[in-house]
């Protein structure tokens, strides 16, 4: 983590040989069974007991081998082997952080999220979102994406590495990808294509303004 507020791309960099050491992990392990009241389960990886000054509320998991710091709230959502989640931050009900993903301090991950996990291939970037940021209900993060800080993706709003975000703010549009600017507000729309059989219009990611 770098000093200060998360913020901009150049601090965020794979590191290849971790991500090896959990692919190398899962093969060592041999899958085990428990149970949870009449709940039943097999797998390889155990479940994490919550650290001092986290909230799980049943059944959220937090999987063995993530970081999950004091003041985090898990309702019944999961956060996988190599996350980190980091102060104050809430992952609501039903929302995924895969393997991997860095979230910051203060972050909301609202209901029926899914951050997406990258252990495979190694040096892929995981979906990084910074300090202070907001991500609507039923959104979907995933191939590397970083929502920079205190950002707000409104809800149903899909972003992949490829999808077009467009900056509405200035004079003329423009495109970016992969990236969410800080406090931006960004919600989900579509845009026109061509191709050889016609036009079509194609998911993106609209910045409509600017967090107040």
């Amino acid at each position: 983590r770098p000093p200060g507020p998360w913020s901009r791309r150049p601090w965020w960099q794979p590191h290849p040989w971790v991500k090896q050491l959990i692919l190398a992990y899962f093969g060592l392990c041999r899958i085990e069974y428990s149970s949870a009241g009449p709940l039943e389960f097999a797998d390889k990886i155990p479940i994490q007991k919550p650290p001092t000054g986290v909230r799980v509320v049943p059944p959220g998991v937090i999987r063995h081998g993530a970081c999950v710091r004091s003041g985090v709230t898990i309702m019944p959502g999961y956060v996988n082997i190599g996350a980190f989640v980091d102060l104050d931050s809430m992952v609501d009900t039903w929302a995924t952080v895969g393997s991997c993903a860095q979230i910051g301090r203060g972050v909301h991950i609202a209901s029926g999220v899914g951050i997406g996990g990258a252990l495979d291939p190694i040096d892929a970037m995981p979906v990084v979102i910074e300090d202070g940021a907001y991500i609507g209900s039923r959104s979907l993060i995933v191939e590397g994406v970083i929502v920079e800080c205190e950002a707000v993706v409104a809800a149903g709003v899909a972003i992949t590495a490829s999808t077009p975000i467009i900056d509405m703010r200035g004079d003329q549009p423009q495109t970016i990808k992969g990236r969410v600017p800080a406090r931006a507000i960004v919600v989900s729309g579509t845009h026109a294509k061509a191709f050889v059989a016609g036009e079509a219009h194609i998911m993106c990611a609209y910045i409509i303004g600017t967090r107040s």
